[in-house]
């Protein structure tokens, strides 16, 4: 029996109030809809990665001393490949989400992944910074990295929204971003 491929959908923020398990669930949704790939949403919150506890670099791989390093390690060996998304602070991207990636180093190397940003300008600098680092641990970005662009009511005064329908201007993008990457870990297993 062939094994159905993985993506994470890693949510970047952990912020009180964050809208991301939303716009995450949303985009999960597109993917089911349009791939016949898995998909689950791996939440950092559940996360608790202690900054610079592992006393190696994750260069040097296993074994990890930290059983959290080791437990994040085995999460994302399980993954063909990621989406990350995240919202855009201050023109980046969350600590939480750069921590969690430089805890590892080799379980990032060649995996396919995407990049998905939100906020008031859709995000473009954080993704731009997300796919440098990203680079650095040798994953394979995919092309289109979709910016969503928040209201400012969104923003300022957590008023409601609907991805489905309040983000419809995105839809083409996301979907390519879904596209290649679904093509792209077609093309990596069959290699």
């Amino acid at each position: 029996m062939e094994h159905k491929k993985t993506v994470l959908l890693i949510m970047g923020s952990t912020r009180a109030g964050r809208i991301c398990p939303k716009i995450t669930a949303w985009i999960a949704q597109l993917g089911h809809a349009s791939t016949g790939l898995t998909y689950e949403t791996v939440d950092l919150a559940d996360w608790p990665l202690p900054m610079n506890d592992e006393p190696e670099i994750p260069e040097k791989g296993l074994p990890y001393a930290q059983a959290h390093t080791r437990a994040w390690s085995e999460k994302i060996k399980t993954a063909d490949a990621v989406i990350f998304v995240t919202p855009q602070f201050n023109w980046g991207y969350p600590a939480a989400l750069k921590n969690a990636i430089d805890h590892l180093y080799h379980e990032w190397r060649n995996k396919p992944a995407a990049i998905v940003t939100y906020g008031g300008h859709g995000g473009g600098k954080c993704a731009e910074q997300l796919k440098q680092i990203a680079s650095a641990v040798k994953m394979r970005v995919m092309p289109t990295m979709p910016g969503i662009i928040l209201p400012k009511a969104v923003i300022r005064e957590a008023a409601p929204f609907e991805p489905e329908h309040d983000f419809q201007q995105h839809l083409p993008s996301i979907q390519n971003a879904l596209a290649e990457l679904a093509e792209h870990i077609n093309v990596t297993s069959e290699s």
